[in-house]
């Protein structure tokens, strides 16, 4: 019989706190993340505004700052949330002899997390430096030679998308199953599920499991802003994440990491931890469309979700509310509204279904996971969280997106959206451990 899998630790960094207490705390105020963009001046950019993470050290969560004194922002977030994590789970870090438990060789970790922002100072200067204006094209033999005097290689090898997954297991000791996916703003949403699936075959008693990532940076920027995804509403960024309102013009870049500690039933008694939560379904699928647009029907969404919901062995009518990938684009909040109302058909408008999205922004490779975590919090204190901004809601869509307002009610059974570019969905059901 296939293990059942808990949740017994969770972490966060992201643009409303370095902690998941104050970030609850922040949503059920309404706070807003988003301000103007102070990582690089991004004053000529369309959008000059994103959602940082604000006085944040990686060193103040490790006692081996010198591992890690190279690692990434999304690396650096990844060691704080994992710390709190496995502070709550019990786990021992830094440590030859932990006595937690917990076999090295079955702790594993998966990861969504995306590609570390390039050395841009030093790799554009070495461009300047390297244009033949006379040919009209890059002398790239005097582009090495600049460069490779002045870039750092331990810093340049932080691009790589593992990095994260790298610098958790130096923390925890961690040398079990270990995984990364780069799914886009579905990846930690499938890290969580597949960790799920690795435990229930057997393959791990502890999974690390969540997201990290940052691209708030020129190319990142400037890239979204091409693809017209940002929101420009540069007057006014505390209110420009305004997801299924009339008025909503893109997403707001943002960055951070989550973790979540999941564990085998049988293992989580024997250690005797608390229990936050079960992860009880999982479901994936493609839209095999565009790399930029969803299936106008929604079908690869519709597919995660039917998926989940059959994985869990429930029907739609058990799910008490629905986060939704939401991210404030005119398409995906039309697409994902008809998918829902697919798949939850007569209890599509009775189902609440909100979007964090509009207070932290989109945390791309670790949104996925962050959301769950507010996901947790919801059934731990039967609070579902607002979709703030929703001032002028589109008339087209018309589901319960918990306007404005925090709503206490019973929530049991949560389920997770996420919806990557290149059409890759993945969905996770939640449910209160009994």
């Amino acid at each position: 019989m296939a293990e059942r899998v808990l949740i017994t630790g969770m972490g966060l960094v992201c643009p409303l706190g370095h902690d998941v207490e104050t970030l609850w705390q922040a949503m059920l105020t309404g706070k807003s993340g988003m301000a103007k963009t102070t990582i690089f001046d991004a004053s000529t950019f369309a959008s000059d505004f994103s959602a940082e993470v604000k006085n944040y050290d990686p060193a103040e969560y490790t006692k081996k700052p010198q591992l890690h004194k190279d690692s990434n922002r999304g690396s650096g977030f990844a060691i704080g949330a994992t710390a709190q994590a496995c502070e709550q789970a019990r786990i021992n870090i830094e440590t030859d002899q932990p006595a937690d438990g917990i076999d090295r060789s079955r702790l594993g970790i998966y990861l969504g997390a995306g590609e570390g922002s390039v050395d841009n100072d030093v790799f554009f200067a070495a461009l300047v430096k390297a244009w033949d204006a006379e040919a009209g094209e890059m002398d790239w033999g005097r582009w090495a030679e600049v460069a490779f005097g002045q870039m750092d290689p331990a810093r340049e090898l932080e691009q790589e998308p593992n990095m994260p997954a790298a610098h958790i297991a130096m923390l925890t000791g961690a040398r079990g199953p270990t995984r990364s996916c780069l799914t886009a703003c579905a990846a930690s949403t499938q890290a969580v599920g597949e960790a799920m699936m690795l435990i229930r075959k057997g393959d791990a008693d502890v999974m690390i499991a969540g997201g990290a990532h940052s691209m708030i940076h020129p190319l990142g920027v400037m890239g979204f802003n091409r693809l017209t995804a940002l929101s420009t509403r540069n007057d006014s960024p505390e209110t420009a994440s305004r997801p299924f309102s009339a008025s909503r013009d893109g997403f707001i870049l943002g960055e951070g990491a989550a973790i979540l500690i999941l564990e085998s039933l049988s293992s989580a008694k024997k250690r005797g931890v608390p229990i936050l939560a079960e992860v009880i379904g999982y479901g994936s699928s493609s839209d095999a469309f565009r790399v930029t647009d969803m299936h106008e029907e929604g079908r690869g969404a519709i597919a995660a979700m039917t998926a989940a919901l059959v994985d869990a062995g429930i029907s739609y009518k058990d799910i008490d509310h629905i986060n939704t990938h939401g991210t404030s684009t005119v398409e995906n909040d039309s697409i994902e509204t008809r998918a829902i109302k697919a798949v939850f058909k007569e209890e599509a408008k009775n189902t609440p279904a909100n979007s964090v999205k509009s207070m932290f922004g989109h945390l791309i490779g670790a949104a996925g996971a962050a959301e769950l975590i507010t996901c947790i919090l919801a059934i731990r204190d039967n609070i579902v969280p607002p979709t703030t901004n929703l001032n002028d809601p589109d008339p087209q869509l018309d589901l319960d997106y918990v306007p404005n307002e925090p709503r206490k009610m019973q929530v049991d059974v949560v389920m997770n959206e996420s919806f990557g570019f290149g059409g890759q969905n993945n969905v996770v059901i939640v449910k209160r451990y009994e």
